[in-house]
């Protein structure tokens, strides 16, 4: 299969955020006094993008997520997304209700609700108005 530039831009695109992120986690960690931390981060997000690059090359499934051609993959990925947001929801509002029964104000869990619940609803005014 012969890629075109813009298909290999996009296979490219997931790991170069990686690695950007790593470089993020080394400068954020070594300003917080933990420049260890900070090249421990930085090694384990190039080897997470070294394994999707590879992995891109080598697996279909990989490969979909990748360049979100593949009808069928995107639509795996939407439902793993949305499984994914349950999951994180769910541990928010546990994290919410169990410091609120210490005795404490629910921070930082309200907030992380709060800022979901309202992008979840601006999501849905998007999409309702542009379909």
């Amino acid at each position: 299969m012969q890629t075109t530039g813009r298909s290999s831009r996009r296979h490219w695109a997931t790991p170069i955020f990686g690695v950007s992120m790593g470089l993020v986690y080394l400068c954020v960690f070594t300003i917080g006094g933990e420049p260890g931390l900070g090249a421990v981060s930085l090694g384990i997000m190039l080897a997470l993008s070294a394994a999707v690059a590879i992995a891109g090359r080598h697996s279909e499934l990989v490969r979909g997520l990748l360049d979100r051609r593949d009808e069928r993959i995107a639509g795996i990925d939407l439902k793993a997304t949305a499984l994914t947001a349950i999951a994180m929801v769910l541990v928010v509002l546990v994290g919410f209700v169990v410091e609120v029964a210490r005795g404490k104000s629910g921070w930082p869990y309200d907030r992380i609700a709060a800022l979901g619940g309202l992008a979840y609803m601006a999501a849905v005014a998007w999409f309702r108005i542009r379909s």
